[in-house]
């Protein structure tokens, strides 16, 4: 396989500096001079190559350097050191605003763009009825681009750089503009270049996305490459960097936060003969932890304190998806787990050998109540946070792992 674009050790300084923020500060700035200048890489030593008909995706947190990426791929920028050479006809889908004239009509920066990119007027005029049905934008094709909404900019860009039949297409982010009809429209026409054989340079957040889209995959942190390969590896590689940094920020987060009371007694009812003084989720070692993995057990513990002598109390506990779905409310009664009586101090665990939950923010419940579960002694509604990660799990949607089998036969 031919290779159509190849980066070289390449790097990409830029310089910056301090911006007066007041009247008075310019005004010194104007006397004393301008601050001092500020340099740093947007990427640094980077080398990949992809090959004809290949997709690549390119991951990594805001601002380390995608962007520049592309725009060295385009030749809208240069490198400061190493080498960049791709083969072929690019077309590119950077950032909102790049790439027509805002003082032009859609149609004129159609056949402008079209122009660009070595079609005559004429090949350009048999396009048009496709990019105006992809766009649907017909009724504004003559209004002067400037005042599209970045929705209408979006469908009119997309559907003019993938007419053109590139031999390698570059979107960035293109999915985080418009409609849920829109995204879906663009995924189905980027699947159809693939199928052709084009080569694809997909840049975008939805990390699904980039899993089943791509062949390979660059992880970029801070300008630097820190990974690339399979795109299925490398994403998970990514996830999993992610969910160890959000996992420690948030387990420190919830070890120093001092307690909203006000928050917490607006979440809790009862009358508190019975009282849950802690509620701890622990993992297989018995450490407490506010991020766990789908499929990894982990133990809801209640701490409580009895005030006077309760016959068959009842506890219980909740989960709740973060967005509102009340995903399971387990109790000692209705497991028939009977607990003679209580008097004092007391922990009660609900043990879950297997977390069925998939990625994503959830809240736990935890409650004391009597034998008729009708009278309420003490109730936690939605208070402790419950962090889920599923990174190497096969499915992806929803918010359940549920174990199932598959079978076919013609």
């Amino acid at each position: 396989m031919s290779v159509v674009i190849e980066f070289d050790r390449v790097s990409r300084q830029f310089v910056r500096r301090q911006n007066a923020s007041t009247i008075q500060e310019r005004f010194m700035g104007l006397i004393r001079g301008l601050p001092p200048a500020e340099a740093f890489w947007a990427v640094r030593d980077v080398s990949f190559a992809v090959e004809k008909g290949q997709s690549i995706g390119l991951v990594g947190h805001n601002g380390a350097g995608k962007s520049t990426i592309l725009k060295l791929m385009t030749r809208v920028l240069e490198p400061t050191s190493g080498r960049v050479a791709t083969q072929g006809r690019i077309a590119a889908l950077l950032e909102l605003g790049s790439g027509f004239h805002p003082e032009l009509s859609g149609r004129e920066n159609v056949f402008l763009y079209g122009s660009l990119m070595g079609f005559s007027r004429k090949e350009m005029l048999r396009k048009l009825p496709e990019i105006i049905e992809f766009s649907e934008i017909g009724p504004f094709l003559d209004t002067e681009v400037k005042h599209y909404s970045s929705g209408m900019y979006t469908r009119l860009a997309f559907a003019v750089a993938t007419a053109v039949d590139p031999d390698i297409l570059i979107t960035d982010e293109v999915l985080a503009v418009g409609d849920e009809a829109f995204q879906r429209k663009c995924i189905d026409r980027i699947y159809g270049f693939r199928r052709a054989g084009k080569t694809i340079v997909f840049v975008s957040h939805a990390l699904d996305v980039v899993r089943s889209l791509c062949d390979v995959a660059v992880w970029l942190d801070h300008g630097e490459m820190k990974a690339y390969g399979n795109a299925v590896e490398v994403v998970d590689a990514y996830l999993a960097d992610v969910n160890d940094k959000e996992r420690a920020e948030i387990e420190e987060r919830h070890k120093s936060a001092e307690p909203d009371q006000e928050w917490r007694e607006r979440m809790r009812r009862g009358t508190r003969e019975v009282e849950i003084v802690r509620v701890q989720l622990l993992d297989r070692n018995g450490n407490e932890r506010v991020t766990f993995r789908t499929h990894e057990p982990l133990t809801i513990r209640i701490h409580y304190v009895a005030h006077e002598r309760i016959e068959q109390p009842v506890f219980g506990i909740g989960i709740n998806h973060e967005s509102g779905p009340w995903l399971t409310g387990p109790n000692t009664g209705f497991d028939r787990y009977h607990i003679p009586v209580i008097d004092g101090a007391g922990v009660v665990d609900y043990h879950i050998p297997r977390l069925p939950l998939l990625g994503g923010r959830y809240l736990v419940s935890a409650s004391a109540t009597d034998c008729t579960q009708l009278h309420e002694f003490d109730v936690h509604d939605r208070m402790y946070p419950l962090i889920v990660h599923s990174e190497g799990i096969s499915q992806r949607y929803g918010m359940l792992f549920i174990e199932g089998n598959w079978s076919w036969r013609e």
